[in-house]
């Protein structure tokens, strides 16, 4: 008896120990999710400088890395619309924002002293709101979109 209880327990202990070491494993080698701290910051302060609000269709705040453009495209319907938006970023980022694809858009500042910029823009069914990061990314772009003419 001794001798296959001791048996047991060396395979027992074996099974624990390959375990332990898979599981070890699998934690070291799974892939990071590194995450740039001051995004976070970044986008507070641009929530907080262009907060939601009750009336608005639509609104979107986006990180965007160092030279990467994005394009949103919304069906809003006809009317005059109220667009705002802000950027907040490192020393000397920009962004350059267009409302459409012939437009070479609004070169913005991404830090500093933040104030949104707002602008009126009638649209015919669609939104299309282009940006792209111009110098010293990552930045937080964030954009609102409230209907004129209700």
């Amino acid at each position: 008896m001794s001798g296959e209880r001791g048996r047991g327990a060396v395979l027992h202990l074996l099974t624990a120990m390959i375990l332990l070491g898979g599981g070890l494993w699998w934690w070291q080698t799974a892939p990071r999710q590194t995450t740039d701290p001051r995004l976070l910051h970044w986008r507070l302060s641009a929530e907080q400088l262009l907060p939601d609000v009750g009336d608005q269709e639509m609104a979107t705040t986006l990180a965007l890395q160092d030279g990467a453009g994005h394009e949103e495209v919304a069906d809003v319907g006809h009317g005059e619309f109220l667009v705002s938006v802000i950027c907040a970023g490192d020393n000397g980022s920009r962004v350059r924002v267009s409302l459409s694809r012939y437009d070479s858009g609004r070169g913005m500042r991404c830090s500093g002293a933040r104030t949104p910029e707002v602008f009126t823009v009638g649209l015919a069914d669609n939104l299309h709101l282009r940006v792209n990061v111009e110098a010293a990314g990552p930045v937080v772009f964030r954009y609102t979109l409230q209907r004129m003419d209700r």
